[in-house]
C-alpha cells in the first residue's frame, strides 16, 4: 500500500497492510545524535521510521505583509509576526514577551481587515514541493483553530479573561478569526487538490491536567466556530477533518462527538496527538468511542520514551498497537526531543515492524 492508502484505510476503520505512522518532529539534537550514532543522514528519518503522514500549510496569518523585524532593545529583538503580534525576544530564547496585539479592547482590528486568503505569497513555498510530497506521504491541509489563533491576536492572558468575562466580545472575535481560517483552508484544499485526504485543525487548547476553559465555555463560544469549520471543509469535499491539540482534551471529547448529532451529523473524525501522559490512553478511548473517533498518536514522548526502559517501552508500544485492531489507529507521537534516545526509537521501530502488521498478532 502507499502511505495515502494505508492512512485513509485506517481512518475508515478498516485494516491496511500495517498500522500507519503519524508525522513526527525530530528535533535538531536528535538528528545530530542519529548522525553521530548511526552515520545516517537525518534527511532519511521519515523513511527509516515508516512515517506516512505529512502536513501542508501555507502562510495562514492574518497579515503576512506586516511580518518582520522592527528593531532592537538592548539584548532583545522586537519582531512583528503575521498575526499582528509585536514580540520582544532574547537571542537564543524559546519564549517571548508579547508587546502588542491585533485585537483591541473593543475587539476591533488595529491593522484593518485580514489580507486575502488567495495571495500567491502565502503558498509558493508549498507549491514547489507539493507534488513530490503527495507521492511519498498521505498529505493533509493544516489550518490553525479559532481558540489559539484568536489568542495570538488578542494576547493569551487577556483572551482567557475575555472567554470568562465577556462571552459576546469573545464570540465576535472568534467568528471573525474563523472565517479567515476557513478561507485559508478552502484555498489550500483547492490549490493542492487534497480533498481526498482532508484537513487538520491545529487548536492547542489544553495543558497536562485539562483544557484552558470549561466545557460550558467551549460549547457556548467555540463550538459554533469548530462546527462551521468542519461543516465548510466537508461541504467542499474534504474526506476527513482531524483535530490536533496538545494536552488533555478528555473533558471535551464528548462535546466534539456530540457535534455529530448537534450539527447535521458533522464532526471531527479523529484526534491527535493523543498524549498518553495526560491520561488519554488509546485502549480506553477505543473502548469508549469505538469507530466514532480515530486516534492519531498515542505514544508517550514525555515519560515512557524518555525513560527508555526496554521492558516498559515494549509493554507501552504493544498496548497502543492493540487499540488498532480493526483499524482506527495511526500510531506515533508529537515530537522526538533530545531526551529520547536513538536506541529507544530503534526499539519502537522494531516493535511496530514486528507487531504492527495486519492481521495484528499481539502477545
Amino acid at each position: 500500500m502507499t502511505s495515502k492508502e494505508r492512512v485513509m484505510t485506517a481512518l475508515d476503520f478498516r485494516e491496511p497492510d500495517r498500522i500507519p505512522m503519524t508525522g513526527m518532529s525530530f528535533w535538531g539534537e536528535f538528528q545530530q545524535a542519529w548522525r553521530e550514532e548511526t552515520g545516517g543522514d537525518p534527511a532519511g528519518l521519515d523513511d527509516h521510521f515508516l512515517v506516512d503522514v505529512a502536513i501542508a500549510v501555507g502562510d495562514e496569518t492574518a497579515y503576512p505583509s506586516l511580518a518582520g523585524e522592527l528593531g532592537t532593545d538592548g539584548e532583545y529583538t522586537l519582531q512583528r509576526d503575521g498575526w499582528g503580534q509585536v514580540k520582544r525576544i532574547r537571542s537564543g530564547a524559546s519564549f517571548f514577551e508579547q508587546m502588542e496585539v491585533a485585537y483591541d479592547d473593543r475587539g476591533e482590528l488595529t491593522h484593518g481587515e485580514f489580507e486575502p486568503a488567495d495571495l500567491e505569497r502565502r503558498y509558493a513555498h508549498v507549491d514547489a514541493v507539493i507534488d513530490a510530497r503527495k507521492e511519498r506521504y498521505c498529505v493533509f491541509v493544516k489550518t490553525g483553530g479559532p481558540f489559539i489563533r484568536t489568542g495570538f491576536m488578542r494576547g493569551e492572558q487577556q483572551w482567557l479573561m475575555d472567554l470568562a468575562a465577556d462571552p459576546v466580545l469573545a464570540s465576535e472575535m472568534v467568528m471573525r478569526t474563523t472565517h479567515h481560517l476557513i478561507a485559508i483552508g478552502l484555498e489550500q484544499l483547492r490549490r493542492w487538490d487534497l480533498y481526498d485526504t482532508g484537513v487538520w485543525i491545529f487548536d492547542d487548547m489544553a495543558a497536562t491536567k485539562g483544557p484552558m476553559f470549561s466545557p460550558a465555555t467551549a460549547e457556548r463560544i467555540l463550538a459554533p466556530a469548530w462546527q462551521l469549520m468542519v461543516e465548510s471543509f466537508k461541504a467542499a469535499g474534504a474526506a476527513k477533518v482531524i483535530l490536533h491539540s496538545d494536552g488533555n482534551i478528555g473533558p471535551l471529547l464528548d462535546l466534539f462527538l456530540d457535534l455529530l448529532d448537534l450539527f447535521l451529523d458533522l464532526g471531527f473524525d479523529g484526534i491527535n496527538p493523543v498524549e498518553y501522559h495526560t491520561g488519554l490512553h488509546p485502549v480506553e478511548l477505543r473502548e469508549r468511542y469505538g469507530e466514532r473517533l480515530a486516534l492519531l498518536g498515542g505514544l508517550d514522548n514525555a515519560i515512557i520514551m524518555p525513560r527508555g526502559d526496554p521492558d516498559e517501552l515494549r509493554r507501552h508500544v504493544l498496548e497502543v498497537l492493540s487499540a488498532g485492531v480493526g483499524g482506527g489507529l495511526v500510531i506515533g507521537t508529537h515530537s522526538i526531543a533530545p531526551d529520547i534516545s536513538v536506541a529507544t526509537m530503534k526499539l519502537v521501530r522494531e516493535l511496530i515492524i514486528e507487531y504492527g502488521t495486519y492481521p495484528l498478532r499481539l502477545p
